[in-house]
């Protein structure tokens, strides 16, 4: 165990499950695919939650007592879902993440969201999430629906996505995660591809970029990205959770990114309330790559060094925050 490594949390959600959320089959199709994730991923001696259990309402409270009171962690994003296609509020509302944010200010970082397609309303949004709420970045996703069928966007849209950027380069924002790979409920396999990137990150070198799940299932092509520029990095939420069930897959996941763009290119995230924070930072502080993974493939060793980049340090650079500044002025969480 590496005590001392500071946690900063990439991603959570105060998610709105209540069936009355959703708009139809597709929305409710959406989140059965996330409960799904749960029960697979949480290992067989750690709690899984009955579907009633789970698929609720769950409130910034809940989520900032599973995130700080049950596991090692120091800092937090709060991150919403502008799904306003399948569900009424997005799913996980920009308001109740602000919230959550607002309930640990001094901790917890609120990112804003908004759907580009909506032109001038989503940019009238990224100001007043900036102006009135302190949003520290923005995350976006690149499918809507529309009477039940998906209508993407790319983002290396010059008329749809560039508009975007932009705005957020002159509220002062220079950090933008995207959800790529993971394709949930109807959205189309397709248009979770990374290919766009290329054209986002070479047309705006100033913003750096965050792709989410670290694009699964096309890592490969992430990795050939993430060498090319240097404003693109990687995300594990919804990655590091094969750490326990799938711990070599997992092996192969990270010593790939280890191997084509280094540890300063990969960052932490829990998908809470998806699943408990807690035993997945601990495998993870205890995990190292088999050897002949190492020697057969030419992976780096996951070295404490590179641990203490992964879980927070990362991030903490891509806010603007000096780590050690900021383990000064926050202290660490206590240890579970």
């Amino acid at each position: 165990m590496i005590g001392d490594a500071f946690v900063f949390d990439g991603v959570a959600h105060p998610f709105n499950f209540d069936p009355k959320n959703a708009f139809n089959r597709d929305g409710e199709l959406f989140a059965n695919h996330i409960y799904a994730f749960h029960n697979a991923l949480t290992p067989d001696d750690e709690p899984k939650l009955p579907p009633e259990e789970f698929l609720r309402t769950w409130t910034p409270s809940e989520i900032h007592e599973m995130v700080y009171g049950r596991s090692d962690t120091d800092m937090l994003v709060a991150m919403p879902l502008p799904l306003t296609d399948l569900f009424r509020d997005g799913l996980s509302p920009w308001e109740e993440c602000a919230e959550l944010a607002a309930q640990d200010p001094e901790r917890t970082v609120f990112w804003g969201s908004v759907n580009p397609l909506e032109g001038r309303k989503a940019l009238d949004l990224m100001e007043r999430q900036v102006g009135e709420f302190n949003a520290r970045a923005f995350k976006f996703y690149n499918v809507r629906y529309d009477f039940g069928a998906p209508v993407p966007w790319r983002m290396d849209d010059p008329k749809v996505a560039f508009p975007i950027f932009e705005k957020a380069q002159q509220l002062g924002v220079n950090l933008i995660g995207v959800h790529k790979g993971v394709p949930l409920g109807p959205q189309p396999v397709e248009h979770t591809q990374t290919w766009d990137m290329d054209g986002a990150a070479a047309n705006f070198p100033d913003i750096n970029f965050v792709i989410y799940h670290v694009g699964l299932p096309f890592l490969d092509e992430v990795c050939w990205q993430l060498i090319r520029y240097p404003n693109l990095y990687a995300s594990l939420a919804a990655t590091i959770n094969f750490v326990v069930r799938s711990p070599r897959m997992f092996a192969e996941i990270l010593g790939k990114l280890l191997f084509w763009c280094g540890e300063d290119k990969i960052v932490y995230g829990s998908e809470a309330p998806i699943w408990e924070p807690q035993w997945a930072l601990r495998a993870f502080r205890d995990f190292t790559i088999p050897q002949d993974l190492c020697d057969g493939y030419g992976y780096p060793q996951l070295t404490d060094q590179a641990k203490r980049k992964i879980l927070g340090e990362n991030l903490l650079r891509l806010h603007g925050m000096d780590p050690a500044e900021t383990v000064a002025r926050l202290g660490r969480a206590p240890q579970h």
